[in-house]
């Protein structure tokens, strides 16, 4: 009887610790989920930015990157900083990838790869009500502003004889032409119309054609098949329609 007890406790306790066990690999396995450590700068509405009374993000990019990480079984981690640091955080590994209504151009992809586009923008010039300002052409020996690193900055550095005031970012671009410091911003298109929709219908407007379609690209470091997976996740979210959706809730209809 002896025996049969001390087989029964000692087969309660190694059942009691494959338990706990496989308890601790589950717990382990949770624990270890996989994480996509997303860079941004998060002053791009209505690509990326805060939302209103809290340190969260929000914004086309920032919901299709979190769709496109759920998609691949990642959690998405988002990594504030600026626009000029992105590309160097991901060649240090400090992040996994870059999106930031960041234009796929053919300097950026010597040193990372891209996604195929998921957007495609242009340029647009933003200048105060009481301009004469029509088109580029214009803006020759005049002020433009711009955010560093873009290339509303490069094609503002193309104008003849234009001194050209660049800022961190499109907002601060943006209130130097308030301030009656800038004569005109050239910046992304869907940024300056969303500005224009908020902070800049008292004071701005917008001139000439929408320039240069630009493609936007979501960045990895160069070798990564990260870009592989991005591309299949885009393809199954414009598949399904997501894709269409989270676009028409932030831009409206395509047109």
């Amino acid at each position: 009887m002896k025996k049969v007890l001390v087989f029964l406790m000692m087969a309660i306790m190694a059942c009691s610790m494959l338990l706990t066990g496989c308890g601790g690999e589950e717990k382990k396995a949770a624990d270890s989920a996989k994480v996509l450590r997303v860079g941004t700068e998060p002053v791009f509405a209505p690509f990326e930015f805060p939302k209103e009374g809290s340190k969260d993000l929000t914004g086309f990019d920032i919901e299709l990157i979190e769709a496109l990480g759920k998609k691949m079984g990642y959690k998405v981690e988002m990594v504030s900083m600026g626009f000029d640091a992105l590309i160097p955080a991901l060649n240090s590994n400090n992040i996994d990838v870059a999106i930031a209504g960041m234009t796929i151009t053919d300097e950026r992809k010597k040193v990372v790869d891209f996604t195929e586009s998921y957007y495609t923008s242009g340029l647009m010039i933003m200048v105060r009500k009481d301009s004469n300002v029509k088109s580029i052409d214009d803006l020759k020996g005049k002020t433009i502003a711009c955010q560093i690193g873009t290339t509303g900055e490069n094609k503002s550095r193309t104008v003849e004889g234009a001194k050209v005031k660049a800022f961190n970012t499109q907002d601060e671009a943006s209130l130097e032409l308030k301030n009656g410091g800038a004569d005109a911003v050239i910046g992304d298109a869907p940024v300056i119309e969303y500005y224009m929709t908020k902070a800049g219908k008292d004071f701005a407007k917008t001139v000439g054609e929408r320039m240069e379609a630009e493609p936007y690209g979501i960045a990895v470091k160069k070798g990564s098949k990260l870009a592989g997976d991005l591309n299949k996740a885009l393809a199954e979210l414009k598949k399904s329609g997501e894709y269409d959706k989270l676009y028409t809730k932030w831009f409206g209809e395509k047109k």
